[in-house]
């Protein structure tokens, strides 16, 4: 009975070795350094891991070595007391079935798939064997390095082309062939399946749109002034919204003052709103987008009430980043101060700001700074108040209505 309670936990072991051989060799680095960013002490672990990729690699192959031999030494074992050479032969067939499925197939698959499930926890206990192995596999290495020499193979040419346990994509800072732009963009691009619709929408108050129930100067103003090429058209509230409005197909008739109300509403009507679930993940949208032809899209929440917009533009400003014809311009919510702070509007988006100056504020929260600042004090900030939000010093300018208008925010 301890026989096979040896071989089943020396299974176990050598399944770990290889679920999280796999895990780090397929985690990603990009998430892992951004999870480093936000404190993560495991993922902290495991970066460190990684920087000791021989190491790594060697202790881990000595671990499974060790595992899959005291298996096939105590199954030899246990097949000889029981019946001999016949069942020694079934013991071993059964074994490497055993071995192939639960101690390799397996525990590998489910560590490429889930790497950081499998690789955060192991990282604590891998750090330990490194210092606890280290002379072994020291010695080990030497020994096989002296057996490549006698063959003609240098121990560097032999490093080479070792497999390495190094992560499944470089950092930033270890990549010398691209550039930083080209490697954000890559990072942008693998955390669209992370990130929805909203985090990156602009909120319900923010929206612009046209409401028909205004009176008629007021709707020719908004036409007039516009920024937006496309513009959501309700009528007496946002909820009630009866197209989308794509201003060259008025452009024509409001140079020339034959706009009408009942015209603008038909034209509108032309095309339908387009509605997203919020919770929708940004690569699906992304390519929901390209299959219906759209650009802008209202986001609904579980009862139909519209939360806010996106559109292709701030999917596309989430992987390049910001779009402007002024390049001293950080962003139009943003405003670099003589002294070095920045005056920011409390309505801008955490992820916006975090990406346009290099911070790491909270995402997993509010999404708005107001909304940041807010949670932290659980309270409404009168002008003056000052906090510190983790590295930041930060002092209201502006409230109204109930929300943080404007802030200064200063790098400590």
């Amino acid at each position: 009975m301890g026989c096979l309670l040896a071989i089943f936990i020396l299974i176990v072991l050598a399944a770990f070795f290889a679920g999280t051989e796999a895990a780090l060799a397929n985690i990603n680095r990009y998430r892992l350094r951004n999870q480093v960013r936000l404190g993560n002490r495991s993922a902290r672990r495991t970066e460190e891991l990684l920087k000791q990729s021989d190491r790594l690699t060697s202790t881990i192959l000595l671990c499974k070595t060790i595992a899959n031999i005291g298996v096939a030494s105590l199954t030899a074992l246990m097949a000889i007391n029981m019946g001999g050479g016949p069942a020694l032969a079934l013991g071993a067939a059964l074994l490497a079935i055993v071995i192939a499925i639960f101690g390799e197939i397996a525990p590998k698959t489910y560590g490429a798939l889930y790497p950081e499930r499998f690789a955060f926890p192991a990282a604590w206990l891998y750090a330990v064997l490194l210092r606890l192995l280290f002379p072994v596999v020291w010695l080990v290495n030497t020994a096989a390095n002296a057996v490549l020499r006698t063959v003609g193979v240098s121990s560097n040419a032999a490093a080479s082309h070792l497999p390495r346990i190094d992560g499944r994509r470089a950092p930033p800072d270890e990549d010398p062939s691209g550039s930083q732009s080209r490697q954000r963009m890559l990072a942008a691009l693998l955390d669209l399946e992370t990130i929805t619709v909203e985090d990156i929408m602009v909120p319900r108050s923010e929206i612009a749109s046209i409401d028909l129930s205004d009176d008629w100067d007021t709707i020719l103003e908004v036409l007039r002034t516009t920024p937006h090429t496309r513009l959501p058209v309700c009528e007496e509230n946002l909820d009630n919204i009866i197209g989308m409005l794509h201003m060259k197909k008025v452009a024509h008739d409001l140079a020339h003052g034959d706009l009408s109300r009942d015209s603008l509403a038909l034209i509108a009507r032309e095309r339908e709103a387009y509605f997203v679930p919020e919770g929708t993940a940004l690569e699906m949208q992304l390519r929901n987008f390209q299959r219906d032809r759209r650009r802008i899209a209202l986001v609904v929440d579980e009862y139909g009430d519209i939360q806010g917009l996106v559109t292709l533009e701030d999917i596309l400003e989430e992987i390049v980043g910001e779009f402007t014809s002024d390049p001293s311009t950080l962003h139009k919510d943003i405003h670099r101060e003589p002294d070095g702070s920045y005056v920011v509007s409390g309505t801008i988006n955490v992820r916006v700001l975090n990406r346009t100056l290099g911070w790491s504020l909270p995402t997993d929260g509010p999404r708005t700074l107001n909304g940041v600042i807010l949670e932290y004090l659980e309270d409404i900030p009168e002008h003056g108040t000052s906090l510190k939000l983790g590295e930041l010093s930060v002092e209201i300018l502006q409230t109204a209505d109930n929300a943080v208008k404007t802030a200064r925010l200063r790098p400590s």
